[in-house]
């Protein structure tokens, strides 16, 4: 199980939707959570770990879904439905 989801989250069109949603979504919510630091360009190390946060959790829940639906499909088809 493990080894399957990751085999299908490594997978090129997995990472690259996640990239893509990661960008868009990551730097929305940038812009809205940290864009005054950013402007006034007073911000710090913990700040910048929590921008790079703000774009990994994106990413995450894009190949999340993504191994789900993946792995559905998979079943499905070995299962004939």
């Amino acid at each position: 199980m493990i080894r399957e989801s990751l085999r299908i989250a490594l997978r090129r069109d997995v990472t690259a939707r996640g990239v893509r949603v990661s960008l868009i979504v990551g730097t929305l919510l940038v812009l809205i959570n940290h864009g005054d630091a950013i402007l006034s360009g007073h911000w710090t190390a913990r700040e910048g770990i929590k921008i790079a946060l703000t774009y990994l959790v994106p990413y995450g829940v894009s190949t999340y879904a993504s191994v789900a639906s993946l792995r559905k499909m998979e079943r499905k088809r070995r299962h004939g439905l």
